[in-house]
């Protein structure tokens, strides 16, 4: 028997080929360049690659004139709607996350004027101690690692596939191509470097049974149906009948690895040591980008693969989204350390998006893609924003105590932060309004009144860890060693800045990217 002839439509994969195609590019600067070039050439490489992978997209979502899309390599990769807006909203993030991750360059020997530029539009009384940080940041920093500019290009690629993927082997190659370098670049931090590393070991140990869970559920499924496709898979549950115990095991079992991947409860134990150990820049990236991605496969998974399963699969899920975002919220009330809150805060919010993908409707979609996109631009301005915030040793003050009066010693950094947590919050005006009442209308329709009430509840309660540091940070005295903040160049300002302006524009004026969400939200099958 002749097997069919691949094809490959170079066209419909041109941004997931581009960001690869950089990626190498990358690896071939970190071995031929001289290293005083490797930084430059980097940098201008990934921004420019994201730059044109986005232009790739923008043109294949306009090429598709309103039609469903289409798949590419014989059915591997779907080119349609939501693929499209998961990949511009990854492409988007990083972009700034190449930014921030630009930032963790200290030139050895930098003068105290080069290194505290644009200090002052921040804090004027950071001025008198930017020489001496900066001189200790360039002492413990020494030769940038220009290395982390490729494999944050090969975790996009990664990330890329992952929501497009149309056939289960497919998903499965893109989860280890992202996890891979995400697991590299959270062990790199120089002045926490054991703590950096545990937290990579950890995320890799959990990783892999993860990716093991998820590879035996594909082959479960395919046992069942006979077909690693997504569409073929929904197509045999419908037609099938009879016995699906098989098909639910794999099911479950491939949940285990999204969920994994969203830091959903039961499966979130990494989250908070992984964003406290890993450097900053990596954890604003990884925070924002890879909850994206996850959540797009788990969308085309259960919205393709699945929606005749739902009797089964939606009780579970609706008992690991009331824990999640209950478990999530109390927790982080307890946080002491800014990063592990917000850790505990991206667990709540994972539970909040899945509301969303319960609700397994047209508004659900839409609700949910909405919701990605706001979320991974303000998860990603306030990790940008606790990266600038340093003690006099130039170490990162997390400590939430530390951050008592630093709004009055920098007001725009204060307000900056403060429109992040209120985001987070739900608060009106923000994009984290709008967010919560899509995928929450979405589930009302959807049949999930409790799921919905158990979110308004947990939302609440959500308000007063964030509004607890709003209070401290403008409403109680400074301490003796209170910290300052350092802003190495201008891209942390750009980065800070598109994000808060993102947060703000979408809570005032959201109707062109909910338009743009609605139009998205047609899975092809």
């Amino acid at each position: 028997m002749s097997l069919p002839t691949p094809s490959v439509e170079y066209g419909q994969l041109s941004p997931i080929l581009i960001v690869l195609g950089v990626a190498v590019a990358g690896v071939l600067v970190e071995a031929f360049l001289p290293r005083k070039a490797r930084y430059r050439a980097q940098l201008v490489l990934s921004i420019g690659g994201l730059a044109a992978a986005f232009v790739a997209v923008v043109l294949l979502a306009l090429g598709l004139h309103g039609s469903p899309g289409r798949l590419a390599v014989m059915g591997a990769i779907a080119v349609d709607p939501p693929a499209l807006f998961l990949q511009g909203t990854i492409l988007l993030i990083g972009v700034l996350g190449v930014l921030l991750v630009a930032e963790r360059r200290i030139r050895v020997g930098a003068s105290h004027d080069s290194e505290s530029a644009g200090l002052d539009a921040f804090t004027p009384q950071a001025a008198a101690v930017a020489g001496s940080v900066a001189e200790k940041l360039a002492t413990k920093a020494g030769v940038a690692q220009t290395e982390v500019f490729p494999l944050t290009m090969f975790a996009v690629g990664g990330m890329l596939i992952f929501p497009a993927a149309d056939d289960l082997l497919t998903m499965f190659i893109a989860l280890e191509v992202l996890s891979l370098p995400l697991y590299v670049l959270c062990g790199l931090a120089r002045r926490q470097r054991l703590l950096s590393q545990e937290a990579a070991l950890k995320y890799f140990l959990l990783g892999a049974f993860s990716s093991a869970f998820f590879l035996y559920g594909v082959a479960l499924l395919y046992g069942y149906s006979g077909t690693l496709s997504l569409t073929g898979i929904g197509d045999a549950v419908l037609s099938g009948g009879g016995d699906t115990s098989l098909a639910l095991i794999g099911t479950g079992l491939l949940a285990v690895g999204v969920l994994f991947k969203v830091g959903a409860v039961p499966f979130h134990s990494w989250i908070p040591d992984v964003y406290q150990g890993a450097p900053t820049p990596i954890t604003a990236f990884m925070a924002a980008g890879t909850k994206v991605a996850a959540f797009g496969a788990m969308l085309r998974i259960f919205y393709v693969a699945l929606p005749d399963l739902r009797a089964d699969w939606r009780p579970v899920l609706w008992v690991i989204a009331i824990l999640t975002m209950i478990v999530g919220t109390v927790t982080a009330i307890t946080q002491t350390d800014v990063k592990r809150m917000l850790a505990y805060s991206a667990v709540a919010h994972a539970g909040f998006i899945l509301t969303g993908v319960i609700a397994l409707n047209d508004s659900g979609l839409s609700g949910t893609l909405f919701y990605l996109f706001a979320y991974g631009f303000s998860t990603l301005g306030a990790f940008a924003v606790v990266s600038l915030v340093r003690d006099r040793n130039g170490e990162e003050a997390t400590t939430i105590a530390q951050w008592a009066g630093l709004g009055r010693r920098s007001p725009l950094v204060g307000v900056v932060f403060s429109l992040f947590l209120l985001a987070f919050a739900g608060i009106p005006l923000t994009s984290g309004f709008v967010s919560k009442f899509a995928v929450f209308k979405a589930a009302g329709e959807g049949g999930a009144i409790p799921l919905v009430i158990v979110g308004v509840l947990a939302s609440a309660i959500a308000a007063y860890f964030y509004v607890r540091v709003i209070v401290l940070m403008f409403f109680t005295e400074s301490p003796a060693d209170a910290p300052e903040v350092v802003v190495p160049s201008s891209l942390s300002i750009a980065t800070v800045t598109i994000t808060a302006a993102i947060t703000l524009a979408l809570g005032a004026l959201p109707q062109p990217l909910l338009d743009l969400a609605d139009n998205a939200a047609h899975f092809l099958r």
